[in-house]
């Protein structure tokens, strides 16, 4: 195949799925690479809104089966299972700690480089997507965000032959209860965004169904 249709196959391939085989593991180089491809995913900005936790401990797993409606199934016996955590508005303002960090210290911008894109930042949050002063608003905006690593993860996955299905179906209010009594949050600058279960299927999905392409695209020429 071509490299075109192996994309096309690992997205035919991918699909929620609801149980995985219990005895097939990920290996480490495998996982890995999926994690990699999380990190190396596009934020605005290049902020990196996000923190991945990869949650092996069979004890926390069962008290996350609680609160976790959506992953019944998937808590239990997927190989891999991470929760994805995005920061929250103060963290995300142009002067935090995080975002000054990121300018100077990641992206190395020099002083009045960092002056000039911060404040453009701030013209974007206030001005433009009008986020400032809404911080359930902010938060999930950099959600937003940490969904682009998801995808890249779970497609990424699909790419080598491993399953994932992602999550939502959870209490964030008590899903970050239990983090903050594991001491896995710290503070207020994380909550949880997402989830997402990787490991092998146990058995073959229905087909999958899409609309048609026509339905899904508008050409404006």
């Amino acid at each position: 195949m071509n490299t075109k249709e192996q994309i096309l196959e690992a997205y035919r391939f991918r699909h929620a799925c609801k149980q995985f085989d219990e005895q097939r593991k990920i290996n480490a180089d495998d996982f890995d690479f999926i994690l990699e491809t999380g990190r190396l995913s596009p934020s605005s900005f290049g902020f990196e809104p996000w923190k991945f936790v990869v949650v092996q401990n069979n004890d926390l797993r069962d008290q996350l089966k609680t609160v976790t409606w959506g992953a019944q199934r998937q808590l239990p016996t997927s190989s891999h299972f991470v929760i994805l955590l995005a920061r929250t508005a103060p963290y995300m303002a142009a002067q935090s700690t995080h975002i000054q960090k990121m300018m100077t210290d990641i992206q190395q911008l020099p002083p009045e480089a960092v002056q000039s894109k911060g404040s453009m930042y701030h013209n974007f949050l206030q001005d433009d997507f009008k986020l400032l002063g809404n911080d359930r608003a902010m938060f999930e905006w950099a959600c937003r965000q940490t969904y682009i690593a998801l995808g890249n993860m779970m497609t990424a996955a699909a790419q080598i032959g491993i399953d994932s299905c992602p999550i939502e179906g959870f209490d964030k209010e008590k899903v970050e209860a239990i983090l903050r009594e594991e001491g896995i949050i710290i503070g207020d600058e994380f909550g949880v965004s997402c989830m997402v279960a990787f490991g092998y299927r146990v058995s073959d999905p229905r087909p999958k169904t899409r609309q048609a392409i026509k339905q899904v695209v508008q050409w404006v020429k």
